[in-house]
């Protein structure tokens, strides 16, 4: 199978849970990461560990937008190839106005590539997409949210209440451009999938966490947020007072649910995957777990202004996924993810 961001979050997690289902993994992955955030994005400490770890890993330092590279990844290994996780990007809507040429050709032409070599050499293969729910815009900020002492929230009645659900609209509204980069890869890989007929899946996930995170003030919420209270680096929230509310999925939760479509794959479908009401928080609660958990206090402070597009409030209902895979379940919660981050980080910070 083919990998990209393989030395990500998601695609190492991916990787190690593969290779020990006894599978070959080819890894792409040209820690990317690392120019878009700096040095603490620096992947190539997970690349090493899967390496080590996993002789059925494989490594190519490749750009996902080099079209003879890809092709040749997978003119070799097509025959082979039974299942495509795509999760390589650039993940941030900040980042994504410095540059947005780059932005769209990462995100948008990347994922072209893909998908056009994974229909010329191996159609009867699976396409998992790492999408995010920035493909909704600033939409979800209209809902009819109440503050509360620390978080905003949906009445009980709301349709909503349990999380949003993929009818929401993603049209006409606020997306900042790296959520319109994804809109774009988003939409193809749904094409792929009905129009050739090919077995697609697109996850549209929330904020997607865990051990294996290069987190970074931009990106990696939680990662970046027990690193800081551990270091004493100064911490900024931004906007909605720091009551905005994130779903957090850990990446071993996002794998799984992977291997279950994998299983019995669908033609351009697509799924909100997140945390649901099982793992969610607000940056105030995020915080307060942190300082318990690390036994520090983290020094931060509150910037009035949020950021251009970013939600007040996003909580996935995973209710279409699980009823299409009932064997599929949520096992960590935020504190969970918090304390193992921690275990990992202490030793390193």
């Amino acid at each position: 199978m083919v990998i990209t961001g393989s030395a990500g979050l998601i695609g190492s997690e991916a990787a190690g849970f593969f290779c020990e289902k006894g599978y070959d993994v080819v890894g792409i992955d040209n820690n990317m990461r690392m120019e878009f955030f700096g040095k603490d994005a620096n992947t190539e400490w997970n690349r090493l560990l899967l390496e080590k770890k996993y002789k059925r890993y494989q490594h190519h330092s490749i750009d996902i937008r080099n079209e003879k590279a890809i092709e040749d990844i997978f003119r070799t290994y097509g025959k082979e190839t039974v299942l495509i996780i795509h999760a390589a990007g650039q993940p941030s809507h900040d980042w994504a106005a410095r540059d947005p040429l780059k932005d769209f050709s990462v995100n948008a032409n990347g994922t072209l590539v893909l998908l056009e070599s994974f229909r010329r050499y191996c159609p009867e293969a699976v396409f998992i997409f790492t999408s995010t729910n920035k493909v909704y815009g600033d939409l979800p900020n209209s809902l009819p949210l109440q503050e509360q002492e620390t978080r905003y929230e949906l009445a009980p009645d709301h349709k909503w209440h349990r999380g949003i659900d993929e009818t929401m609209s993603i049209d006409q509204n606020l997306h900042s451009l790296f959520g319109a980069s994804k809109v774009a890869a988003d939409i193809m890989t749904q094409e792929y999938g009905r129009y050739f007929n090919l077995k697609t899946g697109t996850f549209r996930g929330g904020c997607l966490t865990g051990p294996r995170h290069s987190g970074t003030e931009l990106h990696g919420f939680l990662s970046y947020l027990v690193r800081a209270c551990l270091s004493g680096t100064p911490y900024k929230i931004y906007g909605y007072k720091g009551k905005q509310v994130r779903d957090n999925i850990h990446s071993l939760d996002l794998v799984n649910a992977f291997y279950h479509f994998f299983q019995a794959p669908r033609s351009g479908e697509v799924y909100n995957i997140g945390g649901a009401r099982f793992s969610y928080c607000s940056m105030l609660e995020a915080v307060e777990m942190t300082q318990e958990i690390v036994g520090k206090k983290l020094r931060y402070e509150h910037v009035p202004q949020n950021r251009r597009g970013d939600h007040i409030w996003w909580i996935s209902d995973v209710g279409k996924f699980k009823s299409h895979y009932p064997g599929w379940d949520l096992k960590y919660q935020c504190a969970d993810i918090i304390r193992e981050i921690f275990e990992i980080q202490k030793t390193v910070v």
